[in-house]
């Protein structure tokens, strides 16, 4: 496919840049607390997208601009809870509604790319859940505040955050966060957990997490993340069906050039030379499942 040219993407609420293989993304709303709006979602949901179906992105990163004190401190409520909701809802009901942080989160688990979610500052409501759980890695700042409040405020845990939150840390946790809807340190064993790392200083961050993003996209094969978050997001239903799953990708993998090149890479001391890439090593069986449609039937994000 043709590289794409983020430079031509009409963004107002990130900011994007290509580091080499690392695409990273910017929440870039600090006068307004880099809060939610619907806005923000469709381009984050965009540049996830996009960065999915671009070989030259092996790892992406979500961060946000530094001078405000959060992350992204929630979803904007000053004018209620009009956020959370589009025009076509009122057309066709509460059946019809889709959660907007749900179809940001959606959008990065599903990325067959490496995710990283660099958590610089505070991070309330989906700044906890959407812009957090769907990633692969998370790097959290020591001193950030956290906070699933949905009950304080009279609705519900978003952004399939009851869906990954009980993944990630057990149901106990889960429990614990959401129900009490109480604001806690990244180092409280409640969350800690969660994190691939929590670092002292706030404006380390993001070099870290990149310096990480950096060595992972030099040393792992595309296709093999592609298909090991497959097996890891959606597993057989037994032990049984799983070792057939993992047996079918080993078989197709095991006779790629990046197996081959990985095993004489470790034969000769070196670094790997993984050359293969999503667009060009298509499988008739990948993806082995149904993916659901869950865009609104009129409005499509």
């Amino acid at each position: 496919m043709a590289a794409l040219d983020y430079g031509t993407f009409e963004f107002k609420e990130i900011l994007v840049s290509l580091d080499s293989a690392v695409l990273i993304v910017t929440i870039n709303r600090a006068k307004q607390r880099n809060t939610f709006v619907n806005a923000l979602a469709d381009e984050i949901i965009q540049v996830f997208e996009a960065a999915d179906r671009d070989d030259r992105v092996r790892v992406v990163i979500l961060t946000a601009e530094h001078t405000a004190p959060a992350y992204c401190s929630g979803a904007d409520i000053s004018n209620g809870w009009n956020v959370l909701f589009r025009p076509e809802d009122d057309a066709e009901g509460e059946s019809a509604h889709r959660d907007t942080g749900g179809q940001v989160a959606i959008a990065i688990y599903r990325c067959r790319k490496i995710t990283i979610a660099a958590v610089n500052g505070h991070a309330v409501g989906v700044g906890a859940t959407g812009f957090q759980l769907p990633f692969d890695f998370r790097f959290v700042w020591e001193g950030a505040k956290l906070a699933f409040p949905f009950v304080r405020r009279g609705i519900v845990p978003e952004a399939t955050s009851s869906y990954l939150l009980p993944r990630l840390l057990g149901h106990s946790r889960a429990n614990s966060l959401i129900l009490s809807g109480a604001t806690v340190p990244a180092t409280s064993r409640l969350i800690s957990n969660l994190y691939h790392e929590i670092i002292p200083k706030r404006e380390d961050v993001l070099p870290v997490a990149l310096a990480f993003a950096k060595e992972l996209a030099a040393n792992t094969s595309q296709l093999s993340v592609a298909y090991s978050k497959g097996l890891l997001q959606h597993p057989g239903d037994a032990i049984e069906e799983n070792h057939l799953l993992d047996s079918r990708a080993i078989k197709l993998l095991g006779s790629g050039e990046d197996a081959a090149d990985g095993a004489l890479a470790f034969k000769e001391r070196r670094n790997p030379k993984f050359s293969a890439t999503l667009s060009k090593s298509s499988s008739p069986w990948y993806p082995w499942w149904k993916a659901l449609d869950i865009r609104h039937r009129r409005a499509k994000l």
